[in-house]
């Protein structure tokens, strides 16, 4: 029996319905929600993910602001554009895209954005509230997962969860949420990455596997047991000249053959990845509350 398909599109597209009443009582309040997107040079795949991001913001009325910089952009040039948002009262959500030009260090960077403007919750003030379990911005793609897995009645309570990757974006926020005292969380926590022995061993013990590495179809059948969950963040390039676009995606499972021994199973695309998206825009929503309180 093949596992069952978790649609991040579907559940994306119902949270994003969610956020309407809110956004049109603020609208009625006289609040217009913007998010202002910062872009620093010219990587594709940047400009794939932003276009996403403004396509669902028009979608529910949430005002977008683009600062398109070259990549010759000085960091303390970048500096003062975040500055400038930061003072500006109709700017409500900074996102800065990643990866940056190597000579501007991102942690530097993503410190000077205002807390409750900082819609990816990687300011160190709402990470330090994340690991310890106070409410406040947190990453997108952790919280996202989380949303899946109550969207499709995954309960987390006391199951062990594996998370391959320990990135500060994924791995490591969404240990600290599934650690929380909470009905989404309450989980037993195992995180694997590259200094890992024998990475399998600890993979089929979980009830949930949560695999962010980066690594084309890095996670195989034998790695994988029997009735477990199966969450690919992973999103790969591949060449593939039978494709419309050259190219196809895929995740960092062998999604073929894991969805024959797993019980529920993330596509790519279509899982992790439109739910990155929602709850940018929960998030955005949710800085213009902050901002109000």
């Amino acid at each position: 029996m093949s596992a069952i398909p978790i649609d991040g599109k579907a559940v994306a597209q119902s949270s994003q319905a969610g956020l309407r009443p809110q956004i049109e009582s603020l609208y009625n309040s006289g609040i217009k929600p913007q998010l202002a997107v910062i872009l620093v040079g010219n990587n594709p795949a940047s400009r794939f993910y932003i276009r996403a991001k403004q396509r669902a913001c028009q979608q529910l009325g949430i005002l977008t602001r683009d600062i398109l910089l070259p990549t010759e952009t000085s960091q303390s040039e970048l500096l003062e554009h975040i500055i400038a948002l930061n003072n500006d009262q109709h700017v409500h959500a900074i996102l800065l895209q990643l990866p940056l030009p190597p000579h501007i260090s991102a942690s530097v960077v993503l410190e000077k954005i205002d807390p409750h403007k900082d819609v990816d919750g990687f300011h160190p003030l709402n990470m330090g509230h994340l690991a310890r379990g106070e409410d406040g911005l947190q990453p997108c793609t952790p919280l996202g997962i989380l949303r899946l897995l109550e969207a499709y009645q995954i309960n987390t309570q006391g199951a062990h969860v594996v998370i391959v990757g320990r990135s500060t974006i994924v791995g490591r926020p969404l240990a600290l949420l599934l650690l929380r005292r909470d009905h989404q969380a309450n989980a037993t926590v195992t995180v694997c990455h590259s200094m890992t022995p024998d990475i399998g061993a600890i993979t089929r013990t979980a009830d949930i596997l949560i695999v962010a590495i980066g690594k084309r179809e890095y996670i195989k059948a034998p790695m994988v047991s029997k009735n477990q969950v199966v969450i690919d963040v992973g999103i790969n390039r591949v060449s593939d000249p039978d494709a419309p676009r050259g190219y196809r995606l895929c995740g960092d499972v062998a999604y073929e053959e894991v969805r024959a021994v797993a019980s529920h199973i993330t596509p790519v695309p279509g899982g992790v990845g439109p739910m990155t998206i929602a709850m940018l825009l929960h998030n955005t929503v949710k800085a213009v509350k902050l901002q109000l309180a």
